[in-house]
């Protein structure tokens, strides 16, 4: 696959770092990166990974609009409000960059469908907002052999971990929360508060996450970090990095 002289000089400044290079620009072009999400964090992480030139997306989100998302999720306007966000996210991709290619479903992920809706994808982005939801992805994760990158923010911290469970000896997200969390009754942002500049920050730190994993093997940049959780502190402000073990019993992922 080549770059078009249009495409070369739209992505110039990433051909120029050599831990990327014309050879990492043209494997992003080939990925496809499906983005579960397209809320605080969702929406930070779409604009950087289409601008850092992923070809194709996959945007799953059954929500719809509401004034109150104005203040995080930056992909939407006024004129978005009551309108389906996965809709709305494809108009912004339409808007930004005409050569990528997406799809879009606006049905809500469950157990039954997961697997069908990550199908083909080369990265899971999670952006979800309730365990349930996450374990259901990151369990058609592992069956389908798909990497996945999570992300979660509240109040003023955010957490970003890459999970390859279908590796062996590397964990699952279901490794790290266990299975207590099957069910959707966790704590809201509604609830609890959120800054906006928290959920860009993740979503932007997710996505540079998101550009390694996708370059593993291509560039000097490509660094999966599989285990690695890094929590990120707005009120220090600061961030730290854990190493997650894998759970022998968990039954996403245990061979």
């Amino acid at each position: 696959m080549a770059l078009t002289p249009q495409r070369l000089d739209r992505f110039a400044r990433h051909i120029v770092l050599p831990e990327i290079g014309g050879a990492g620009q043209v494997a992003l072009a080939d990925k496809k990166v499906a983005l579960i999400g397209l809320g605080g964090i969702g929406s930070p992480v779409l604009q950087y990974l289409a601008a850092a030139g992923i070809g194709r997306f996959a945007l799953i989100d059954d929500d719809v609009v509401d004034a109150s998302n104005l203040q995080r999720q930056t992909i939407f306007t006024e004129r978005d409000v009551g309108h389906g966000k996965a809709v709305s996210a494809r108009r912004w991709l339409a808007n930004f960059d005409e050569a990528l290619k997406v799809e879009i479903s606006d049905a809500r992920i469950t157990p039954d469908n997961a697997g069908r809706l990550i199908g083909g994808a080369d990265l899971v982005v999670d952006g979800t907002d309730n365990f349930a939801t996450r374990l259901a992805v990151s369990d058609a994760c592992v069956a389908c052999g798909v990497p996945l990158l999570s992300a979660a923010v509240g109040r003023f911290q955010g957490q970003v971990g890459a999970f390859a469970g279908h590796l062996e000896g590397q964990p699952c997200y279901r490794c790290f929360v266990g299975d207590a969390f099957d069910a959707e009754d966790c704590d809201t942002c509604a609830e609890d508060g959120m800054l906006g500049a928290m959920a860009g920050w993740t979503g932007t730190f997710a996505a540079m996450q998101a550009v390694r994993i996708l370059l593993d093997g291509v560039s000097t940049f490509g660094d999966p970090q599989w285990g690695k959780l890094h929590v990120l502190d707005g009120m220090k402000p600061g961030m730290r990095t854990m190493t997650l073990p894998k759970d022998p019993e968990c039954k996403g992922c245990r061979t």
